[in-house]
C-alpha cells in the first residue's frame, strides 16, 4: 500500500475517520478557492494569504492536541490515528506560511534571513517553524524505531512549547482585534490544563464535575489575562475592563467563549459517562 494513500488504516482499509481528517485538513484550501475573487482583489493579496496559512497551522496544532483529552472523553480511542496526520497537516500549512512569506518579500533570501534574525516576532515564527519541521521529519513509523519510543516521545513532547511560542507570534503579529488570539490561548490552557489535572490526580480520564471545575477556572483565567492585557497596553486599570464583561451589546468576551467550549465538552463527557459507563481509571502515561 502507498504510504500516500492517507484515507486508509494500516491495515489497508479504507478509514471513514481518516476520510473527515483528511477533509478537514483540505477545507482551508476549498475556502480560499471559493474565496479567490475577493482575495484577488484586495489590497494584499498575499499577505492575505499569508495570514489565513498560519491561522489554520495553529488550528490543526490545537487540533492534534485536543485528540488526546477528547479520545478519553468520547472513549473512542481509534482518533489517535489520525493525530499524526493532523500534526503533520499543521506543518504544511506552516511551512506554506513562510513559502508565502518569501514570496511577499520577491524571492530576496538576504531580506528574508534578515527579517527572521532581527524581528522578535518572526525569530519566535522561526523557532515554531523549526520546532514543526524537526516533529514532521521524525514522524514515520521508521523514526519512532530508529530513536527508540521513549526518545521520540520526549523529542514530541515539546509540542508544547512549539504551540505556546506559535501562539506568542500570531498575538504579536495581531494589530487590531486580539479576541481571537485570546480564544485561542484560552483554548490552549485548556488542553494544558486538562493534561496537568490528570498527570497529578494520576487518572487516565476526569470526572465530569474536574472537566467542570476546569472549565470555570480557565475561563475566569482568560478574563483576567485579557484584562491585564488590556490594562498594560492602554494603561488602564484591568478592573476597568472587568466592568466590561457582561455587556454583550460590545460583543461576547473571549472568556465567554472559552467557558461555553468548556461546557459544551462537559456536557458531551456527562452524555457519555451515563451512556456506556465511565471506563475504570488507571495510570496515565507520559503526557501525550
Amino acid at each position: 500500500m502507498s504510504a500516500w494513500q492517507l484515507w486508509r488504516d494500516r491495515r489497508g482499509r479504507l478509514s471513514a475517520l481518516r476520510v473527515l481528517a483528511l477533509a478537514l485538513l483540505l477545507f482551508p484550501l476549498a475556502k480560499a478557492l471559493v474565496e479567490y475573487d475577493v482575495i484577488a482583489h484586495g489590497a494584499r493579496p498575499i499577505n492575505d494569504l499569508i495570514h489565513r496559512a498560519g491561522f489554520w497551522a495553529l488550528i490543526f496544532l490545537g487540533l492534534s492536541l485536543a485528540i488526546t483529552p477528547f479520545r478519553r472523553i468520547v472513549r473512542y480511542g481509534n482518533l489517535i490515528d489520525v493525530r499524526r496526520m493532523i500534526g503533520v497537516g499543521s506543518f504544511c500549512y506552516i511551512a506554506a506560511h513562510l513559502a508565502l512569506y518569501v514570496a511577499d518579500q520577491k524571492y530576496d533570501f538576504a531580506k528574508v534571513v534578515s527579517e527572521l534574525t532581527h524581528r522578535l516576532y518572526l525569530i519566535i515564527g522561526g523557532v515554531a517553524w523549526l520546532g514543526l519541521a524537526v516533529l514532521a521529519a521524525t514522524s514515520t513509523d521508521g523514526m519512532v524505531r530508529r530513536l527508540g519510543g521513549k526518545r521520540w516521545r520526549r523529542l514530541h513532547q515539546t509540542i508544547y512549547a512549539i504551540a505556546l511560542l506559535a501562539l506568542i507570534h500570531y498575538f504579536q503579529q495581531t494589530k487590531a482585534d486580539v479576541s481571537v488570539p485570546i480564544f485561542a490561548a484560552g483554548l490552549l490552557t485548556w488542553l494544558m490544563a486538562y493534561r496537568l489535572l490528570a498527570w497529578w490526580r494520576d487518572a487516565n480520564e476526569l470526572s465530569t464535575l474536574h472537566l467542570l471545575g476546569l472549565s470555570v477556572l480557565v475561563s475566569l483565567l482568560t478574563f483576567a489575562g485579557e484584562a491585564i492585557g488590556i490594562g498594560i497596553t492602554f494603561g488602564v486599570s484591568p478592573l476597568r475592563v472587568l466592568d466590561s464583561v457582561f455587556d454583550f451589546d460590545a460583543g461576547i468576551r473571549p472568556g465567554w467563549q472559552v467557558l461555553a467550549a468548556g461546557l459544551a465538552v462537559v456536557l458531551l463527557d456527562f452524555i457519555r459517562s451515563r451512556w456506556n459507563g465511565r471506563a475504570p481509571r488507571g495510570r496515565t502515561v507520559a503526557a501525550e
